[in-house]
């Protein structure tokens, strides 16, 4: 990746909307081999997907809690059943298997704290293997980025 699929990368990440003329010219690159390198970037998997940010309190959906999940096992199908599992409900925003004291992260979004109650009993307590469940509530948003640092 040189200097120009940075360009094009860092001009993306923040409007992945902008004309290829456009782009382009921002990148130096005449149009044709902006595209072919955007192409290239697409089929080699760098650039994942193109996707619409919701403003969250805007769609009913200010709340973001974190939740961490502590399980029975750490088995290899006790992994897999809580990971697939965890992928249908459509609240968990974001999933990571970690190391310490709990087994996952989850960050979830709710419209209040009666809709994370309901979230927490049907279907976070629910899940394959859930032995603890703790979670914290976020106050307030401070920062939260969409572009990945590309040096």
């Amino acid at each position: 990746m040189d200097k120009y699929d940075k360009s094009i990368l860092n001009a993306l990440q923040r409007d992945g909307r902008i004309s290829n003329v456009h782009l382009a010219g921002l990148v130096s690159l005449s149009e044709s081999a902006c595209l072919r390198r955007v192409r290239a970037l697409e089929e080699s998997g760098v650039i994942d997907r193109y996707a619409a940010l919701l403003s969250q309190p805007e769609v009913g959906l200010s709340g973001n809690v974190f939740v961490n999940i502590g399980l029975h096992r750490e088995e290899e199908s006790v992994l897999a059943a809580f990971e697939e599992a965890v992928r249908d409900i459509p609240e968990v925003m974001e999933c990571y298997l970690m190391t310490g004291e709990f087994d996952y992260l989850l960050r979830v979004v709710v419209s209040d704290m009666a809709d994370f109650e309901r979230l927490h009993r049907d279907s976070l307590t629910r899940l394959p293997g859930v032995a603890r469940v703790n979670s914290s509530v976020a106050i307030r948003t401070v920062q939260k980025k969409t572009e990945l640092p590309l040096h």
